[in-house]
């Protein structure tokens, strides 16, 4: 079994001026992707590997939900659609058992709705939580079942 958490980066600010690619969390942002790593943990999940854009607010989100595990840094994920992130995602070593996506909506929740057939709505800092059996590189669409989706926008987080 193979888990995959696709993490949507946490609420971003907008400053006049400042580049989409280095817009901050805002205070509710950070907060959020505290919550959310404090989630994951909750519910027994270790990842051993993060594969994240390189936008600020993406690197934000997975330092202050996942600052222990590793992280890759992908510049594809900025603006990659679904096709593309499950390439990356083929291309994580066999041995990691529970790997995170940090990324940016369309791409990150169009590829959990094609991995899960399921439909739903992914706010900023919310996770989907893919469960499968195949291996990285053999993840198609269809192949992962939802176990958990969690949002910041629910109360007490359930």
């Amino acid at each position: 079994m193979r888990t995959l958490i696709v993490l949507r980066h946490a609420k971003a600010g907008q400053a006049p001026g400042v580049p989409d690619h280095d817009r901050q969390l805002t205070d509710r942002g950070e907060l959020d992707a505290k919550r959310a790593g404090a989630e994951i943990r909750g519910l027994g999940l270790e990842p051993d590997l993060v594969l994240c854009s390189p936008a600020q607010r993406t690197r934000r989100t997975a330092q202050l939900a996942l600052p222990d595990v590793e992280t890759d840094y992908q510049r594809l994920i900025y603006q990659g659609m679904a096709e593309e992130l499950l390439e990356l995602v083929h291309q994580a070593e066999p041995e990691r058992r529970t790997v995170v996506l940090c990324g940016h909506n369309p791409g990150v929740l169009d590829l959990a709705l094609s991995l899960t057939g399921e439909d739903f709505g992914f706010s900023p800092g919310a996770f989907a939580v893919i469960r499968t059996e195949s291996a990285w590189a053999d993840l198609w669409p269809g192949d992962g079942s939802l176990v958990t989706l969690w949002s910041p926008k629910q109360p007490h987080g359930h």
